[in-house]
């Protein structure tokens, strides 16, 4: 008896949607030494992932004012943004979408609050820490966060 292979179905490519977020580097001045408040948080597989605190564009707000939005909210520490710091772009896929994200990334000077992911209204980061920014690199999860941590070390303090 022979069987016919059955014909493959080509895949159903998802339909692609862009989204916009602006995040950053939030600095403070500890003993002498840079710091950066960071966050964590699980990723779909429960895994804990460190990262800077970043979000979505609301209506009616610049890149800069969501990035000074986002770092409160997240981290509780409130940052004037100075200077970009660069953008990075990735894609991931749900059930019903591929995401091309776009994030960009400020420079915040901390000018006050103090550290909590209280006032997270998605309740994704599950704790904030500060590091010295000139060893951060270790701790966050991402080569292109790492990339923009050194980006603000440059900005600051010269070439690592």
């Amino acid at each position: 008896m022979t069987t016919t292979p059955r014909p493959t179905r080509p895949a159903r490519r998802l339909p692609a949607v862009n989204e916009t977020s602006a995040g950053g580097v939030v600095v403070d001045v500890h003993q002498g030494r840079a710091r950066i408040a960071i966050i964590a948080r699980r990723n779909r597989s429960g895994r804990v992932e460190w990262c800077l605190p970043k979000g979505h564009v609301e209506a009616g707000e610049t890149l800069q004012q969501t990035a000074e939005r986002e770092v409160a909210e997240e981290t509780g520490i409130r940052g004037r943004a100075l200077v970009t710091l660069g953008t990075v772009e990735y894609w991931f896929s749900t059930s019903q979408h591929r995401i091309h994200k776009m994030v960009y990334h400020y420079l915040l000077e901390a000018v006050g609050g103090h550290l909590t992911v209280e006032g997270d209204p998605d309740r994704e980061a599950i704790d904030a820490a500060w590091f010295p920014l000139d060893e951060v690199h270790a701790q966050l999860t991402f080569p292109n966060e790492r990339r923009i941590a050194r980006v603000a070390w440059q900005r600051l303090a010269g070439p690592l």
